[in-house]
């Protein structure tokens, strides 16, 4: 029986799974964004997030903790310069998943997932659409058909004429 065991072990070795997370964990700190699996990107929101919030606290023994997670100093500067900046005030979900439809050769489900504050796309996006957002009802096709109209008569008396 699996009583209590919720971990995803995604098919493969503790060691081949850390690296994984860690590499991936680092991909998504220098691009902001990274499209992988659903199942992946949920085990990476598990590893990330702890992570991003030992960075708020900028120690030399939380600095340890994140790169012997991460083991790439590139990315332990870039979480800890910026990234803990932006969030300083965010008291956690860090990370977004929008999922994106099937791959074409397995059918396995895909997605982004994303740092939230990161994501200036999302922002532009909501404030264009609550712009231009337009209300669909008969009355807007009434009355966008109303100046076609006169057009449509015009052409019906031609024949009449003949």
């Amino acid at each position: 029986m699996r009583h209590n065991k919720k971990f995803n072990h995604l098919g493969r070795t503790a060691s081949h799974r850390s690296a994984m997370l860690s590499n991936m964990a680092c991909s998504l700190i220098k691009h902001k964004r990274i499209t992988t699996t659903v199942a992946k990107a949920k085990a990476l929101k598990k590893f990330v997030e702890p992570l991003i919030t030992k960075s708020k606290d900028d120690t030399t023994n939380s600095r340890r903790v994140v790169f012997s997670n991460l083991q790439d100093k590139f990315a332990v500067t870039e979480l800890f310069k910026e990234i803990s900046v932006k969030v300083a005030d965010r008291p956690g979900g860090y990370t977004r998943i929008i999922k994106t439809g099937h791959r074409l050769g397995d059918n396995a489900e895909m997605c982004f997932i994303e740092l939230v504050d990161y994501d200036e796309n999302m922002a532009k996006t909501v404030t264009a659409k609550k712009a231009t957002r337009t209300r669909r009802s008969k009355k807007s096709a009434a009355a966008t058909e109303a100046p076609a109209a006169p057009v449509a008569e015009t052409t019906e008396e031609a024949p009449k004429a003949e």
